[in-house]
């Protein structure tokens, strides 16, 4: 099975948490225009990122993105 990387749902994620962005881009080290970009869909999180931004926000790295079945 092929799974696709749909929308990006950090913000959803980010505000589930209760954590504000700019706090979990401290948390990370990287700036929050670099969250933004995952957020607008316009750079995809490496895996490095997601696994350490779901340990933050005690979620799994699949409820990072919504996943399509791509055949």
């Amino acid at each position: 099975m092929k799974v696709e990387l749909g929308r990006c749902l950090l913000k959803e994620r980010i505000q589930a948490s209760g954590m504000s962005l700019g706090q979990l881009a401290g948390a990370l080290q990287l700036k929050p225009e670099r969250l933004e970009d995952y957020i607008g869909n316009k750079r995809i999180m490496p895996l490095k990122a997601a696994v350490n931004i779901s340990l933050i926000l005690d979620c799994r790295v699949e409820e990072l993105y919504e996943l399509h079945n791509g055949g």
